[in-house]
C-alpha cells in the first residue's frame, strides 16, 4: 500500500482539558472523496481541524508527504491543503470578490503581488460556485446559502491538490446541496483529494468513495460505503433502526429509518 499523502498518527485532540478524542489513526487515501459520518459532538470536525492544522494535536502527529504537518512554513501547507470551515467569519466591508481572491494569498510573492493566473483562478473559482453575479456584493449582506458558496469559491480559489470541507452544505437548500457536492464529485474526478464532514448519511453514501464513521471521539470504521454503511452499524453509531437498501439511482447504500411505530417499540 502507498503512502498516504495525509494522515493522522495516534492522534489525541482536546481543547485546552476536555479531550475530543484519543489515539485516532485516520488514513486519507490519495485521490479518494473522504467524507467523515458521526453524531453531533462525535469529534468530525475536529478531526478535520488537525488534519487541516487548524488545530495542534495534544498527542500524536498529522503528517503531510511523510512529515509533521507542523513542521511547514504555513505557506507551503496553504498550497497543498485548502479549507473550508464549519462556521467561517465575515470580515467586515469586504466584497465577494476580494474575499474569494483571499484564496490566492500562498501564491503571491513579494515582488509580484497578482498575477493573470490569479485572475484567472478567481474568476473559474466564481463560475464554478455560481457567484460571478454577486462579485460586488457585500458579503455580510448575502444569505446564509449565498455566503456559504462564496467560501466555497474562496477555497476553490486556492487551487489546492486536497481539499477540506467542514459541513459544506451547511445552510443550503436541497438543489443547492447537490450542485455543491456535484461539484466536489467533479473536482475529486480531476485529481482532488476531498475530505468532508457531512450530516446526512445518504449523501455520503452516494458521493463518497469511503467513509469515516465516528462515535465518541473514536473512529469505528472507515472503508468504501457498500462495506461500512449496514443497519448494524447506524443503529450502533446512531441509535436509529433502519433498513439499507441500494439506491434506485446509483446503487449506493441508502438508509431508510424505521417507522415511527417501530421504533417506539424497540426504545
Amino acid at each position: 500500500m502507498t503512502e498516504a499523502r495525509l494522515r493522522a498518527q495516534d492522534v489525541t485532540l482536546a481543547y485546552d482539558k476536555r479531550v475530543v478524542a484519543e489515539h485516532l489513526d485516520v488514513r486519507i487515501t490519495d485521490g479518494s472523496f473522504t467524507v467523515i459520518v458521526g453524531p453531533n459532538a462525535c469529534g468530525k470536525s475536529t478531526l478535520l481541524k488537525s488534519l487541516a492544522r487548524v488545530l495542534k494535536p495534544q498527542a500524536g502527529a498529522v503528517h503531510l508527504d511523510g512529515q509533521s504537518i507542523a513542521s511547514y512554513p504555513s505557506k507551503q501547507v496553504a498550497k497543498q491543503l485548502g479549507m473550508l470551515p464549519q462556521a467561517p467569519i465575515v470580515p467586515g466591508g469586504i466584497v465577494v470578490e476580494e474575499l474569494v481572491a483571499r484564496g490566492r494569498f500562498a501564491h503571491q510573492k513579494l515582488l509580484k503581488q497578482w498575477s493573470p493566473e490569479d485572475e484567472t483562478a478567481v474568476a473559474e473559482a466564481m463560475r464554478l460556485t455560481e457567484v460571478a453575479d454577486l462579485a460586488d456584493r457585500f458579503v455580510d449582506e448575502l444569505s446564509g446559502g449565498q455566503r456559504q458558496r462564496v467560501w466555497l469559491a474562496m477555497a476553490l480559489a486556492q487551487q489546492t491538490p486536497i481539499l477540506l470541507l467542514d459541513e459544506p452544505t451547511t445552510f443550503l437548500d436541497l438543489s443547492h446541496q447537490f450542485e455543491v457536492l456535484d461539484l466536489c464529485a467533479e473536482l475529486h474526478e480531476q485529481g482532488r483529494t476531498i475530505v468532508a464532514v457531512l450530516h446526512d448519511l445518504n449523501h455520503a453514501c452516494r458521493y463518497a468513495t469511503e467513509l469515516i464513521v465516528m462515535k465518541g471521539g473514536q473512529v469505528i470504521d472507515q472503508g468504501a460505503p457498500a462495506d461500512v454503511m449496514t443497519a448494524e452499524l447506524v443503529e450502533e453509531v446512531f441509535a436509529m433502526p433502519c433498513r439499507v437498501i441500494d439506491d434506485p439511482e446509483t446503487g449506493t447504500p441508502l438508509v431508510v429509518p424505521a417507522d415511527r411505530r417501530t421504533r417506539a417499540i424497540k426504545k
